[in-house]
């Protein structure tokens, strides 16, 4: 008997190691994905900044240059904007705007489809697994979307080196509103108000990196609503999304989970970037140059992203993202005032 169980178990040992060793991959795909995606975008960043040279120095790249670096750069950016909740515009407008030769309609067009893009790539897989709720996105995202197409059309009629010191000065302001914000992972509520007992603005969802149930309901949601409009009126004007701001305003202000904040954040901008960019659209400043490879790059991006949201410390992505942040917007202020051009 005993020696029949060891033929069993030495039957089945492979099995049971290549059973773990497939579950060991697939637990660590999504990093080995985010560790190619920086070292390819560290080694094309280089070859764009000589390119960048050789433009300024009067000599022309080949064309395919650009298009690339989009791409590469996008599809980093996917990676490192869905877990941070920000929305790739936030990353998009002022790395682009200040590194890329176009101009900054061109860019802030873009910049609403590339965010589009990352929402929308990544909303189906939040909505199952729960990080996403399409109850509380939908009345918020309705106020931001009307007022965003606001923001698209004073955006539109601003001189380009204002509206380049303006983000500049935004950018940084979002970095330090990272910075010192004290984000809560499970807020403490209470009771929810009126408001949010009649949309029913409560639900659960599984937190798959400590496997806990987690049970929430918000408060505050007028005050949630009021604000809702103002980020809608940033976001068009800017083209850089509003998940900088959705964030904040649904984990410290509303009373959501850090983690259901970011995925719920990624539904509303799907609605809200998708109003302003019809705007951009109707004006002519969305050029298939530059909006093809950077959506298509966020998009692949964005889907590596929503799983890395299961399983990452957002306060790593967080640092990463504010280091990167800090810099594009010092650039982009610099530029304005054509002290960095």
């Amino acid at each position: 008997m005993r020696a029949r169980a060891l033929r069993q178990s030495a039957r089945h040992a492979p099995c049971q190691s290549a059973r773990h060793a497939h579950c060991q991959s697939a637990r660590h795909a999504p990093w080995r994905s985010a560790r190619h995606a920086l070292a390819l975008m560290a080694l094309v960043l280089p070859a764009l900044a000589l390119a960048a040279g050789d433009a300024a120095s009067g000599s022309e790249p080949p064309w395919w240059v650009w298009p690339l670096g989009l791409f590469v750069a996008s599809f980093a950016m996917g990676i490192v904007a869905v877990p941070a909740g920000i929305g790739g515009g936030t990353l998009f407008v002022p790395i682009v705007g200040s590194f890329f030769p176009f101009h900054l309609d061109f860019v802030r067009g873009a910049g609403l489809l590339v965010a589009l893009a990352s929402a929308l790539s990544a909303g189906p897989m939040l909505l199952r697994s729960g990080l996403g709720s399409l109850r509380l996105a939908l009345p918020l995202a309705l106020l931001a979307s009307a007022s965003s197409i606001v923001g698209a059309i004073l955006g539109l009629a601003m001189p380009v080196a204002l509206v380049q010191m303006l983000l500049g000065g935004l950018v940084l302001g979002i970095v330090v509103l990272m910075f010192v914000s004290k984000k809560s992972e499970y807020p403490q509520v209470d009771a929810p108000d009126r408001l949010a007992q009649a949309l029913a603005l409560h639900g659960v969802f599984v937190d798959g990196a400590s496997g806990r149930t987690v049970q929430w309901q918000v408060h505050r949601t007028a005050a949630g609503l009021v604000l809702f409009l103002g980020i809608g009126v940033l976001a068009g004007m800017f083209g850089i999304g509003a998940g900088w701001a959705n964030v904040p305003v649904l984990n410290l202000l509303l009373g959501a989970p850090l983690k259901l904040a970011a995925g719920t954040s990624g539904l509303v901008l799907s609605l809200v970037d998708s109003s302003a960019a019809w705007v951009y659209i109707n004006k002519g400043a969305v050029l298939p140059m530059v909006a093809v490879p950077s959506v298509i790059g966020m998009m692949l991006g964005a889907r590596i992203g929503a799983r890395l949201l299961q399983v990452l410390p957002a306060r790593v992505v967080r640092r990463l993202v504010i280091a990167v942040l800090l810099f594009a917007g010092a650039r982009a202020l610099l530029k304005g005032m054509g002290v960095w051009p």
